[in-house]
């Protein structure tokens, strides 16, 4: 069941949603003062586990794509494939609609995360990601985008800090709504160069090939666990370390 969102105020929304599902009474108090304080760092614990601190405040992820079954399975969706595979395996429903994206909330640990999937065209996404991190107001620091990056090789993940638009229109139409602001996260998927003189967009707008496929989703999965462990713990040594494996993964010794 889609549910269709078109709420003035934030802040309830997302607080009474977020606590109806989840049954943590610690998370969902942390998330209403967390929301009254317009997401604000609000407190740090330790993690009992790991001895790090760990931030509340909201995290948007949202995979880039197209909207449409026929580009299902293609380079430049695999983004889309990335927040479907988080979404399985925290539990969360893609079923809420607002700001034209498809999107549902849940948590990792007790960090509540928002995973959206603009149905806006790859050259308008900011229209979608733009207005819904004002909405829920959600610092820049914590907006993770994720998608399709040809300079690098297929398979091969890379999480930055920040970084510019590399001439993938969907994260240049994002910088574009967040006014010109770069500074915040992206987690780039390698679908590697087009073979040849081939098309850029019809490279892009192709499926993957059986060996490719097979990388691909090896790399969802470690996808996901990088995601996990930056909101959790932010870019700390254990994100450097995964960006090396990531580089030299292929690589024979």
């Amino acid at each position: 069941m889609l549910v269709a969102i078109s709420y003035t105020r934030p802040s309830p929304f997302f607080c009474n949603v977020f606590q109806s599902r989840n049954s943590n009474p610690e998370l969902s108090i942390r998330l209403q003062i967390s929301l009254k304080c317009r997401c604000r760092v609000v407190g740090s614990l330790p993690d009992p586990t790991e001895g790090a601190k760990v931030e509340y405040t909201p995290w948007l992820i949202a995979g880039l794509g197209n909207p449409g079954n026929k580009y299902h399975g293609t380079r430049h969706n695999v983004g889309f494939e990335m927040v479907d595979c988080i979404a399985r395996a925290e539990g969360i429903r893609l079923n809420t609609i607002q700001s034209k994206s498809l999107f549902g909330i849940g948590s990792f640990g007790k960090v509540p995360i928002l995973l959206v999937k603009p149905q806006a065209y790859m050259s308008f996404i900011g229209e979608s990601i733009g207005p819904l991190a004002a909405y829920y107001q959600v610092p820049l620091r914590h907006i993770l985008l994720i998608y399709d990056e040809m300079s690098l090789p297929n398979g091969v993940l890379r999480l930055s800090p920040k970084g510019g638009h590399g001439h993938h229109n969907g994260v240049k139409s994002v910088i574009d709504h967040l006014d010109g602001c770069r500074d915040f996260p992206r987690l780039c998927i390698g679908v590697g160069n087009p073979p040849g003189k081939m098309d850029l967009r019809a490279f892009l707008l192709q499926k993957f090939s059986s060996v490719e496929r097979e990388q691909v989703d090896i790399a969802l999965e470690q996808g996901v666990e990088a995601v996990r462990t930056l909101v959790l713990k932010g870019f700390d040594a254990s994100i450097s370390r995964f960006n090396l494996a990531q580089k030299y993964k292929f690589h024979k010794v």
